[in-house]
């Protein structure tokens, strides 16, 4: 367990995984084992949605790429790069084509091994400060490797009425509900405030949309994505991809409680 803490925050990290956000001791964090969900949080890369009519291909450039729901990078192990008090990085490396099994197998997949045709660095940092959390990505890999990014984080709810603000749009928590596993599209949207028994802001940037995501009433999943994958038939998902240029490419999620 990686703990980082500044001031009246806290924040722990599972291999990765951010398990724990506490400011002022009020947890902000769905915690595994409650209702909703196994995790609380991961990655959806290089793809993001489900791929199943698809027969779980999807079209690169390069070749025919095999993928899961939301990718392979969350069958992958992060390593520990580097931790100071308030800050922490971890490094997934992935080689062109190489094998990576398939957790899905057998019981919600037929395909047991997945792969990506292109090499890729993904590293994710936790950085704790006067602002709030910062949970930062950065893509490295060949100029026009085609990829998704989501970033998929559970926050607990403490009320039985959260609303969630995004811009001029107020949306409950019955609304999201009732979208289902499709989850609630929020497009052209870089900023959310979650309003609980606390208030919670969240802040991205290059991210672009959200969607909201949640079939239990005590935690939501608000999750900054490049595109939303509802939009398209999955045999079309490569018309969402953005392309690496000759630099990294580098999203931002920020994480802040509301005085």
């Amino acid at each position: 367990m990686t703990e980082l803490s500044f001031k009246n925050q806290n924040v722990k990290i599972d291999a990765g995984e951010l398990v724990g956000y506490t400011v002022d001791g009020h947890e902000y964090i769905h915690q595994k084992g409650s209702p909703g969900w196994r995790s609380s949080d991961t990655e959806m890369f290089p793809i993001i949605g489900p791929t199943a009519d698809a027969k779980f291909m999807v079209q690169t450039p390069r070749d025919i790429a095999v993928q899961d729901q939301h990718g392979l990078l969350r069958e992958m192990e992060y390593e520990l790069i580097s931790e100071t008090e308030t800050e922490a990085v971890f490094q997934k490396a992935y080689k062109a084509n190489s094998r990576v099994k398939n957790s899905k197998y057998p019981n919600k997949s037929n395909k047991e091994w997945l792969f990506w045709t292109y090499d890729f660095i993904f590293k994710k940092t936790f950085r704790l400060g006067e602002d709030g959390l910062e949970v930062s990505f950065t893509v490295s890999g060949e100029r026009d490797m085609p990829f998704m990014l989501g970033y998929h984080p559970a926050f607990k709810l403490h009320t039985e009425s959260p609303v969630v603000i995004a811009g001029d749009k107020e949306i409950s928590l019955d609304e999201i509900m009732a979208v289902g596993s499709r989850a609630l599209e929020v497009a052209d949207c870089e900023e959310i405030v979650l309003k609980d028994q606390k208030e919670l802001r969240i802040r991205t940037e290059g991210f672009g949309n959200f969607m909201l995501w949640t079939e239990v009433p005590n935690m939501l999943c608000i999750e900054p994505i490049t595109f939303y994958p509802y939009a398209v038939p999955q045999v079309k998902l490569f018309e969402g991809f953005s392309y690496l240029k000759d630099e990294d490419a580098q999203l931002r999620v920020f994480i802040s409680a509301v005085n």
